[in-house]
Formats: C-alpha cells, sequence, structure tokens
C-alpha cells in the first residue's frame, strides 16, 4: 500500500463543454432554428482524464482555476461525484470559467471557444513538495517555445524529488512548428503519450512506429493511439500492441484523455504495457459511445466486465 495522500495529481485545463448535436449549419444573419437538445459537460483534456481516473476507483487531485461562476459550480460539483480532489482547484478573481461550444453532425464538428481561466494556466504555480504526495503527476498543455522553459525546469525538480512518476500528453500544436526542443524533456517523463499524427510531426518520421522508437531512445515508455487500429508502445527497444474494441462512436470529444487514464490506471494497478494498452483502448472506445467527453467512461467494475466479454 502506498503512504502517498494522492494517486494521480493533474495540472492543466478545464472548461464546460456545450455539446450540440445534429447540426448541419449554422442559422443566417437574423434567423433562428431549433435544436432538439443541448448538453453541458465537463470539458478540457486535463479535466476529462481526472474525471476517468476518478471513476475507476483512484484518488486524483487536480490543480487548476474555474470561475466564481454557475459553470464553475458545475464543474466542482461534477468533480466532487467523481471522487476527485478539489483542494487545489482555484477560483478566479479576474476570468469566467471556459466555454467551449461543439456543433456536432455525423460528418464532423466544430467549436467556439472562449480559453477564460484556461489562460490563467501557468507551470510555475506548481508545487512540487505538493506533487511529492502524489504516487503519479499526469501534465498537459505543452505550447513548444511559450512554456517550453518551464516544463523542462518542473520535470526536472519532479524527478530530482524522488518517487512520483510523470506522464505527459503533448496534444495538438495550434502553432504548428512541432517545436523539436521537445526532445529535451524526454528523460523525464515515465509515460509519453500521442496521437499518431502528432508523434509524425513532432518526430519528422513518416510512420508512428519510426516515431515512437525514435522517442524510446530517451524516454522510458512511449505510447502512441491510433484511433480504430488500437494503440503501440515500446520501452527499451521492444514493441508492444493491442488493438481497439468496436464499439458504435457518438461523440469523440475526449477519447484521447480517457485512453490516458485507462492507460495510467493499468500502469499504476501494476499491470503489464500490453494490459495497460487494453485498459486504455477500452476506455478510450466506451468514452465515444455518448455525448461529452466523460459520460461514457465506465467505472472499474464496468470496465472489467466489458474488457472480459470482448475478450472471450
Amino acid at each position: 500500500m502506498s503512504n502517498k495522500k494522492w494517486d494521480v495529481y493533474v495540472y492543466g485545463d478545464i472548461n464546460v463543454d456545450l455539446v450540440i448535436p445534429g447540426v448541419e449549419h449554422l442559422p443566417l444573419p437574423g434567423q433562428e432554428d431549433v435544436v432538439e437538445t443541448m448538453n453541458t459537460y465537463v470539458g478540457g483534456g486535463a479535466a476529462i482524464f481526472t474525471l476517468g481516473i476518478g471513476k475507476l476507483g483512484l484518488n486524483p487531485v487536480f490543480q487548476g482555476t474555474i470561475g466564481d461562476d454557475c459553470y464553475g459550480k458545475f464543474i466542482l460539483d461534477e468533480f466532487r461525484d467523481k471522487n476527485v480532489d478539489t483542494t487545489l482547484l482555484g477560483i478566479s478573481s479576474t476570468n469566467k470559467t471556459g466555454i467551449s461550444i461543439s456543433f456536432t453532425n455525423e460528418a464532423d464538428r466544430s467549436f467556439l471557444t472562449y480559453r477564460g481561466t484556461n489562460d490563467e494556466i501557468d507551470l510555475s504555480k506548481v508545487d512540487v513538495e505538493e506533487v511529492k504526495e502524489a504516487r503519479h503527476i499526469h501534465l498537459t498543455s505543452y505550447m513548444g517555445r511559450k512554456n517550453h522553459e518551464q516544463y523542462l525546469e518542473l520535470l526536472k525538480e519532479i524527478k530530482a524529488s524522488g518517487t512520483t512518476t510523470v506522464s505527459f500528453d503533448v496534444g495538438w500544436d495550434d502553432a504548428g512548428e512541432w517545436y523539436q526542443g521537445i526532445y529535451e524533456l524526454y528523460p523525464y517523463i515515465d509515460i509519453l503519450f500521442m496521437n499518431e499524427t502528432e508523434a509524425i510531426h513532432y518526430s519528422r518520421k513518416k510512420e508512428v512506429i519510426d516515431a515512437i522508437k525514435d522517442f524510446g531512445k530517451t524516454c522510458k515508455l512511449v505510447v502512441a493511439k491510433l484511433g480504430k487500429k488500437g494503440s503501440i508502445a515500446v520501452k527499451d527497444g521492444h514493441i508492444y500492441e493491442a488493438a481497439s474494441y468496436s464499439v458504435e462512436a457518438i461523440d469523440t470529444t475526449g477519447a484521447g484523455d480517457s485512453f490516458n487514464a485507462g492507460f495510467v490506471y493499468g500502469f499504476l494497478k501494476g499491470k503489464s504495457i500490453e494490459e495497460a494498452l487494453k485498459y486504455g483502448n477500452a476506455c478510450g472506445g466506451l468514452s465515444v459511445t455518448a455525448l461529452g467527453g466523460n459520460t461514457g467512461f465506465p467505472q472499474e467494475d464496468e470496465l472489467i466486465k466489458f474488457m472480459a466479454k470482448r475478450e472471450r
């Protein structure tokens, strides 16, 4: 048994997602369209990951910022309902809770986003003494040159502090630079998460397998999410693979973050890399079966039953 205060410490983005399904086009100026439903969910990659960790029965703490408004209260209620420690969740005195409006249809999705309190994300706010109280820390919101030095400094401090393992999801590079300095971070990361496209962009390789092999020269464990093709990992030069689970997709929001939560759950439970990949695939797969980034995410017993039934 661990004597740590938390299983997972998470720092990153949090907002609400307002999802409007079945939108084929936006109304023209002066017009009004009626939709069948609008649904509100907790959004933001770090927050979706945290909710998943909590639903799987682990003890996560989330550090981030919400607004002093109805959406902030909604997030607080959701976190507390999903076993998330909110003692490090701050309330902004200057910004409102971020909102992302998602218009979805069978072919595609489009978004309108107000970043709000997510503009206050600053790695210097992470207290390494607090991090040491967790078995594991999960980081997101990498922005290349903008915060690379902050990431490098923080990761070095965490590694020097001792017993907290680190996972890192790089996310999409909105600037399109795909900063090569990211390689400096790899020696301090225990689990590096990327999707197939991100891995190819950052590595400048043509194939994802070559990308993760390249990252694996200095990073302990590299995991690539391949969508319907499942997932793949490399550790010490060895390749591990797991096929996806076939599900009916309703909303792919948060699938990658849900995969991360499933994989980290397996990692912290001491499972093999193949098993952890399967947990990730199952959580990512189930997450797309309902609207919202966490609605379809399973409880621990649901996850075990789902996997057992599919592997008979």
